[in-house]
């Protein structure tokens, strides 16, 4: 897993470090035997271009399936193929949507920043599609392993990724693991799951051949329960890694953002997690009295930050072990108040 304290610059060398967001992050087996979630917690990233050489922070939440191999290559590669593909980007455009720009230049020169990101994002989730399919489900490891040939590309994973700047919320998903915006009170969905009997990706999914079959849910080809992922290989190309990317421009009221694995949304609503998150969050003591302490796969330390995302962040996976999730559960809380001061 990457340093969840580390720091580069895309940019350049003089960009500027911010202080870290106020996160928490747990991911744990569950009831489960093994454990193929992964997640990735990367404050500045870099400062890239499309940021206006400010810093963005990278949240992602990676569910395995077939093993944990693809889901533990997302978390070792992704975000550092986003780090170069940013870096090679050199449109500057401010994408704040303020007052002075309402121009017709100004809207296309905008539109040309979201497209550049729409263009990365892309292409990151092509990358690790390309070295998932070349990874072997048994071992791990790439091309020539001595494991039996069937073995490479069986793999899969969902990925579900944040990308944070000053002004925006960039999430780019594949899959079912989910990201939810908490504003003012709300629950805003920032992903949507892909599902096989999901209308326009059932209609997809046919028009290249392939079917939609129901034994205890719906399944592509009858085998697997998302449309969407990384890997997977022998599955294509009904079952895609392109991403669905939504933008959302950060508001004053925005509370805080989650990112977790179906493990927490198969049992856990996405307004009753906002709201269990906001509870959290307007606690003035941190998690210190909670006796399930948070703690990071791969990170013998705990609780990435000691805070109040992390009490909520705890508390989400309590509550769902509480009503039976019978899945990993990996759950990701970025406090959006308290992110970002001083920047």
């Amino acid at each position: 897993m990457a340093d969840p304290n580390s720091s580069t610059s895309g940019a350049s060398s003089n960009a500027p470090v911010a202080p870290a967001p106020v996160v928490g992050a747990i991911s744990i087996p569950g009831r489960q035997c093994s454990m193929e979630d992964a997640i990735s917690v990367t404050p500045n990233l870099c400062s890239p271009n499309l940021s206006r050489g400010r810093p963005i922070d990278f949240f992602a939440v990676y569910d395995g399936h077939g093993g944990p191999h693809a889901a533990a290559l997302c978390r070792d590669r992704m975000y550092l193929i986003l780090q170069e593909e940013l870096m090679v980007v050199r449109t500057t455009v401010d994408m704040s949507g303020g007052g002075s720009r309402r121009g017709r230049r100004e809207r296309l020169e905008r539109q040309k920043v979201t497209e550049a990101w729409k263009r990365v994002l892309r292409r990151c989730f092509h990358r690790i599609d390309e070295m998932a399919s070349f990874t072997c489900c048994e071992c791990g490891m790439g091309t020539p392993c001595g494991c039996p040939p069937n073995t490479l590309g069986m793999a899969g994973s969902t990925a579900v990724m944040a990308v944070v700047t000053e002004e925006t919320i960039i999430v780019a998903n594949c899959g079912d693991s989910r990201a939810v915006l908490s504003r003012g009170g709300r629950a805003i969905p920032l992903s949507f799951d892909h599902k096989p009997d999901r209308q326009d990706e059932r209609a997809r999914i046919e028009a290249c051949g392939g079917r939609v079959l129901f034994a205890d849910c719906p399944r592509v080809q009858g085998i697997l329960a998302m449309s969407r992922a990384i890997g997977d290989t022998y599955l294509k190309p009904y079952v895609t890694s392109e991403p669905e990317i939504t933008f959302t421009k950060r508001e004053p009221e925005d509370e805080c953002l989650i990112l977790a694995s179906d493990g927490l949304w198969d049992v856990i609503s996405t307004e009753m997690a906002c709201e269990v998150a906001r509870e959290c969050l307007r606690e003035e003591n941190p998690s210190g009295n909670h006796s399930f302490r948070p703690w990071v796969e791969g990170d013998g330390e705990g609780a990435i930050f000691s805070s109040q995302s992390a009490s909520a962040a705890a508390l989400l996976t309590r509550l769902a072990l509480g009503r039976n999730s019978y899945d990993n559960i990996s759950v990701i809380v970025v406090d959006l108040k308290r992110n970002y001061a001083g920047r």
